[in-house]
């Protein structure tokens, strides 16, 4: 969202990127993000605007992931643990089972960083 909104992190996300393209290492979006980035995108502009977002998230080499029961089930057990949203529990599901890095400046992973590892923006 950084990224697409423009934020002052945008600059740091596009070197993530680039670094991750250069040393071809996956990146990788739960369906379930991609859909919220979808949603918050179509709220403020319309739907054309969020397929073009989700457009530009693949042309920048992000990999969608169908969520399965064992990411579901990760997911919902961070959001019992309270304080994050259920959507961003599937990003910090997807990075525990990917044994990836989750890139973020969303302070509400603050309380995952024993159990994940988070690149902070």
């Amino acid at each position: 969202m950084a990224y697409l909104k423009g934020e002052p992190a945008a600059q740091q996300v596009v070197e993530i990127l680039a670094e991750a393209h250069d040393r071809n290492i996956p990146i990788l979006m739960s369906a379930i993000n991609a859909g919220e980035v979808w949603y918050n995108i179509a709220a403020r502009t319309n739907p054309k605007e969020a397929d073009r977002a989700i457009e530009i998230l693949l042309n920048l080499g992000v990999t969608l992931v169908n969520i399965d029961w064992p990411t579901t089930k990760m997911a919902a057990r961070y959001k019992s643990k309270g304080g994050i949203s259920y959507a961003d529990c599937f990003a910090a599901a997807l990075a525990k089972q990917s044994k990836a890095i989750l890139v973020t400046g969303d302070r509400e992973f603050k309380r995952l960083e024993k159990d994940i590892t988070i690149q902070w923006l």
